[in-house]
């Protein structure tokens, strides 16, 4: 039976085994974690780590010999120097190991982009080596000649934004580059100039020539000095010239790297220069956005048509869909000039809306997971929750895209509907943390580090605590809280603003009441200091700590 070996057993790997299966194959899957959540789906389960490239070259060939392997796929992970590494070995379809490592090492990456004037920031690399108590002072002034601040440190080989930060004073560089180089495999980061402008995360499909985009979405990025996506919407709304200049430039990336069958996804701004390209991974994107929101939105499973092409096989339904792109110059510098389509350009365009958001907690230790209302019962076209943590684990406001605690996927004909479904939905899912626990106290006393000014943020950091001068007294116990909002609280500027789970201050003083109608007596200030520093869940956190 033809066999497809798919890196991964973790949730984002899960369409990649279901579209092998649905395309006739024996499904073997590799992982280091024996008790990744898919492993139950796979046909044969290998423990092998993903990045032991020689061992998983030894298991494919050993995979070859039982039987036909037509693929070695992955989708969502780090790991897509391993499949090309193996599938050049065995002559089986992917991107080349030298492009799969270009669009894997951010430094290569950026020098790719420099050699073929493809925009992108300007940057440093950095070793662990030089981070010696005699060379950093030396290190910043040398930085700081060439790149202005606020500036950008992250590893060179890690995702989900581990390591990587705003670096916003001179003050804040070495311990941001300290954790960029701890975050990499190689002990390696960049420094590169920050660029302004919305986000985008492009996925596209490339093969015989041809670049066919499979989603176009907008990233929410928030919490500085870290780069949180707390979730996309997609398709994205763009007029015609913005959309073909941000696909030309991405093809442009992609041919830089060397990328020429398989996936390619890319993290692009828009600036006052134009486009610019963030970083480009030779793999389907993870975080919901290739196995879940693109073919929600489009009706296409990309990641099945990108098993035809990995497996040798035409990607058919693609074909059938996708429209031409136009083609737009946006190279830089000397000899931009002259640049060309680098591939035949197409898009299959989505049909409706999707939009996925995170859900968040401050610090503390998880007691409780619940929905405040079944929003599986309200107005709704595709309602997806995903939990990341449970009871017991120990939660953050999250640093990187990992440290998040769940998502919610919705769906409509309409883009604000599709939104408005989703952030209502995560505004119904509440943790109860832990009463009485250092981690939270401190988050709630405002305790934070030198190095990280203003993180994590106060829920409500737009209403000034000075509005509370004048807050004093007891709510009585049992009391509904709703009765006691200080009329400071009440003002029309505050009357819509939001907390990062999409709770205004009137809905999160009504869900408490629903989640404590009964307890104890509590002092105003504290109480309502508390909700502005950290929402819903510091007032119930409150709440029970003084039980």
């Amino acid at each position: 039976m033809e066999t497809c070996l798919i890196l991964g057993a973790g949730l984002m790997q899960k369409p990649a085994i279901l579209a092998a299966k649905s395309l006739g194959f024996r499904t073997v899957v590799i992982d280091a974690d024996k008790n990744a959540v898919c492993v139950p789906l796979a046909d044969c389960f290998e423990p092998i780590d993903l990045k032991a490239k020689d061992e998983i070259l030894v298991f494919a060939q050993k995979l070859n010999a039982e039987g036909e392997l037509k693929a070695v796929f992955t989708a969502g992970t780090d790991f897509s120097a391993s499949v090309s590494y193996v599938c050049e070995k065995l002559n089986l379809n992917a991107h080349s190991y030298q492009a799969a490592l270009n669009a894997s090492i951010k430094n290569q990456m950026r020098e790719c982009f420099d050699e073929c004037h493809v925009p992108s920031p300007r940057f440093f690399k950095l070793s662990k080596n030089e981070l010696s108590a005699n060379a950093s002072e030396k290190l910043i002034e040398k930085i700081l000649e060439k790149i202005h601040l606020p500036l950008v440190v992250k590893p060179v080989d890690n995702m989900g934004a581990r390591g990587c930060r705003m670096v916003r004073t001179q003050a804040e560089f070495l311990p941001a580059v300290q954790v960029a180089v701890n975050s990499s495999r190689t002990g390696t980061a960049i420094v590169e100039e920050y660029m302004d402008g919305p986000e985008f995360s492009i996925d596209a499909l490339v093969y015989d020539g041809t670049f066919t985009v499979t989603g176009f979405a907008i990233r929410h990025i928030k919490y500085p000095p870290y780069f949180i996506e707390v979730g996309h919407t997609m398709p994205a709304i763009l007029d015609k010239k913005m959309h073909d200049e941000l696909i030309s430039t991405f093809a442009l990336g992609a041919k830089a790297l060397g990328l020429s069958c398989g996936a390619a996804k890319a993290d692009i701004k828009y600036t006052s220069k134009g486009p610019m390209i963030g970083e480009i991974a030779g793999r389907l994107s993870g975080g919901y956005m290739s196995g879940w929101t693109y073919p929600y939105a489009s009706g296409l499973n990309l990641t099945k048509e990108a098993l035809k092409i990995a497996s040798g096989m035409t990607p058919d339904i693609l074909e059938q869909k996708r429209l031409p792109v136009d083609f737009v110059n946006n190279g830089s510098g000397a000899g931009s000039s002259v640049l060309r389509a680098p591939y035949q350009l197409y898009e299959v365009p989505c049909k409706r809306f999707c939009a996925e958001r995170a859900w968040m907690s401050i610090p503390g230790v998880v007691e409780n997971i619940e929905n405040i209302d079944d929003c599986c019962n309200q107005e709704k076209v595709e309602y997806l929750p995903r939990a990341t943590v449970s009871i017991g684990s120990q939660v953050d406001f999250p640093r990187n895209n990992v440290e998040k605690c769940g998502n919610i996927l919705s769906l409509s004909c309409e883009c604000e509907k599709a939104m408005n479904i989703c952030e209502k939905a995560v505004s119904d899912v509440f943790i109860t943390l832990q009463a009485n626990n250092i981690r939270t106290d401190n988050y709630l006393q405002r305790k934070t580090e030198e190095y990280e000014a203003g993180f994590p943020p106060d829920a409500f950091a737009e209403v000034p605590l000075s509005v509370l001068e004048e807050v004093s007294g007891s709510i009585p116990e049992n009391a509904k809280v709703c009765d006691f909002i200080p009329e400071t609280l009440k003002k029309s500027e505050y009357k819509d603003m939001q907390d990062w789970n999409y709770n205004t201050i009137e809905q999160t003083c009504i869900k408490f009441d629903k989640l404590r109608p009964v307890h104890p007596e509590l002092d105003a200030k504290r109480f309502w200091s508390a909700l502005l520093r950290g929402g819903l869940q510091a007032l119930v956190y409150i709440s029970d700590s003084s039980k």
